[in-house]
């Protein structure tokens, strides 16, 4: 398993490579903030924990950016609402 999320600017997500698979989160970017909009993680990958280290791995990139979050996911939302750590990085 490839633990290193990776950013696709190309096609405007957040990767994280596993078993074979991707799993992303999708964003807009503007003005120095990021909308993260929707997040897939294959079904095949479900139950692993993916999703989780897929948006940390995202969120750590995003604070060293300097950007700030508006999330439109509500896996991102729902991350960010169980790791207060984050939630610096919201837009107010």
């Amino acid at each position: 398993m490839d633990n290193a999320v990776s950013n696709n600017p190309v096609h405007h997500r957040y990767e994280l490579k596993a078993d074979g698979h991707i799993a992303a989160t999708y964003y807009k970017i503007a003005d120095g903030i990021i909308t993260f909009i929707h997040t897939e993680v294959p079904p095949e990958l479900g139950g692993k924990g993916i999703g989780s280290r897929l948006i940390k791995g995202a969120l750590d990139q995003v604070r060293a950016d300097g950007l700030k979050v508006i999330a439109e996911c509500q896996f991102v939302k729902a991350y960010i609402g169980k790791h207060p750590e984050y939630a610096d990085l919201l837009k107010t």
